[in-house]
């Protein structure tokens, strides 16, 4: 998603202002998330085979763009030829539970694999399209005004399916490095490739964040210290700056998803948590406790971090969204632990929106003093651009050849989960044709046409003056 302009923003500002959030219909996404959940499908088979990997790797690659041929596809079958069928074997050995340095070199295959074998080829696509999207919005010349090109992972993630149990997540371009992939992999569950829409808005977490915070040098380590420092001033004590700052990475991810894609990522989370719980766990709540040795926050305060979150962003209704998000996350209060400390819920929310300010507002050297809501933020002219998609979709037509300029990936995913989230929506089908969607976007994408595209939003014309007075009265 790219920044609208001030004058879109202004045209569309009053008509925002009657939108209103719903939440309606969170108990059938919900229950739609754990179906998914539950679902026995972990995708195709781990190759295992060395030869007969290769030989599969060697045609699939050359289906993949030559963007992705060159960034993926081409180091990763010479960096296999340099193992060997020995090496291959020896690092299968060193990870029998494949949740490390085998789970990376099978995911990257799977990813090279799925995309040039065309594995759930709509729906791959249109994951494909929204995690480009999210990369391209923050990392773009456009987006990146006064802020220097990313250090590392111009180009961005390839996608794969997996397992169900592992649920979404990413391999950033650090660790995909060690098989000299220059880009990240991003991974849902093989049931989302058809149910499950939640899990969708989870995307902007995984891409928007992990990946994204790991492209630019020393953006996580100031980030840390900056909210370790603004809890502290805050006089909430010393372990509760050291319970968010040390969960830094998850922390961040959370607001950036809510920065690229607005409500829908926050309201997304609260709802993909709940499910999760009572897939696994028979409880449909958030978790109040967050362990010590658990990098993820305790549910119940990424909830309010991501309500707090909505309230800095500059759309009309964001003070409505993230009361409605506050108060449904309260709906699981009980007694909420961060790490050793049992806390009140006044203190754990107050600490939320302290985290969300500084990661939000912040000037970072690592940005060129720019904050991370400088570059992405969510706008009136966003919300537009959902409340027309919404009702595209709600009506269930024939997704159109084009759509307008301005719409991207992002507002899509908004769309179809703020939609799903209203009274008496038809989960299913919005899901259906969100992935139609996105697969139209998706062919029209130059980084999947026969150009080195690193970044489509860098494809905008410099001019000499302004629009056309016809165009600045539109």
């Amino acid at each position: 998603m790219r920044l609208a302009t001030a004058a879109t923003s202004r045209r569309t500002a009053s008509r925002s202002a009657a939108d209103r959030p719903s939440l309606g219909n969170l108990a059938a996404c919900i229950a739609d998330a754990r179906a998914a959940a539950l679902e026995r499908d972990d995708g195709p088979a781990d190759p295992a085979d060395y030869r007969s990997l290769l030989a599969r790797l060697e045609k699939a690659r050359a289906k993949l763009p030559p963007l992705y041929r060159q960034a993926t596809g081409d180091p990763f079958v010479a960096t296999l030829e340099k193992l060997g069928a020995r090496g291959f074997k020896d690092v299968l050995g060193q990870d029998p539970d494949r949740q490390g340095i085998a789970r990376l070199m099978l995911d990257l295959a799977q990813a090279v694999l799925q995309n040039g074998e065309g594995y759930q080829e709509l729906a791959t696509d249109a994951f494909q399209e929204v995690v480009s999207d999210l990369y391209d919005g923050f990392v773009s010349a456009e987006d990146r005004r006064g802020v220097k090109p990313p250090d590392r992972g111009v180009v961005p993630p390839l996608v794969k399916w997996g397992s169900a149990a592992d649920g979404p997540y990413t391999w950033p371009v650090a660790a995909t490095a060690s098989f000299q992939v220059q880009a990240p992999i991003v991974s849902l569950p093989a049931p989302n490739a058809r149910a499950g829409l939640l899990a969708w808005s989870t995307v902007a977490h995984e891409t928007a964040g992990h990946d994204l915070l790991a492209a630019d040098d020393g953006l996580h380590d100031e980030l840390a210290k900056a909210v370790r420092e603004e809890v502290a001033a805050a006089k909430l004590g010393r372990a509760i700056a050291d319970y968010w700052a040390d969960r830094l990475d998850e922390t961040a991810s959370d607001v950036m998803g809510v920065l690229n894609m607005g409500p829908a990522a926050a309201a997304g989370l609260i709802g993909y948590f709940r499910a999760l719980n009572g897939a696994y766990a028979g409880r449909e709540v958030l978790r109040n406790v967050g362990p010590e040795d658990d990098p993820h926050p305790a549910d119940i305060a990424r909830g309010w971090l991501g309500a707090e979150t909505v309230r800095l962003l500059s759309f009309s209704a964001a003070k409505p969204w993230a009361d409605a998000l506050a108060a449904e996350t309260d709906r699981d209060l009980g007694q909420v632990r961060l790490g050793r400390t049992p806390v009140t819920a006044a203190v754990a929310k107050e600490s939320a929106a302290v985290v969300a300010r500084t990661v939000v507002r912040r000037k970072l050297e690592s940005l060129e003093r720019h904050a991370l809501g400088d570059i992405q933020d969510w706008r009136d002219a966003d919300e537009a651009i959902v409340r027309d998609l919404r009702q595209a979709l709600r009506a269930a037509k024939p997704v159109p050849a084009r759509f307008a300029p301005g719409t991207y990936a992002a507002h899509a995913v908004a769309a179809a989960v703020t939609e799903a989230l209203s009274p008496k929506a038809d989960v299913p089908g919005l899901t259906k044709q969100m992935i139609r969607a996105l697969k139209v976007m998706h062919d029209a994408n130059p980084s999947w046409g026969p150009l080195y595209v690193a970044h489509p939003g860098d494809l905008v014309a410099s001019r000499v003056r302004g629009r056309t007075n016809r165009e600045a009265a539109a």
